[in-house]
């Protein structure tokens, strides 16, 4: 038996009972069933605005704020229109 599916994002927090509580209601109507995936965050990985943030204040790259090393201009190459 083949059904229609309709994924929907939403965010929450589990509380120490293991109930999930959304941030926001859903933008359905029901009574309904529903199939839920959860999706946890890794607590030891690091976001990308953290790692955009680190990597811009590191001294490993303190050669980019060199004048010579700003070479290019907006005239330079051919855009790429693929």
């Amino acid at each position: 038996m083949v059904t229609d599916t309709k994924a929907i994002e939403a965010t929450g927090e589990i509380d120490k009972n293991g109930e999930l509580h959304l941030d926001e209601a859903l933008p359905v109507r029901g009574p309904s069933r529903a199939r839920v995936i959860i999706l946890m965050e890794n607590s030891d990985s690091t976001e990308d605005q953290d790692w955009l943030r680190i990597a811009s204040s590191s001294p490993a790259f303190e050669f980019l704020k060199d004048q010579k090393e700003d070479i290019y201009t907006l005239s330079d190459g051919k855009p790429f229109n693929g």
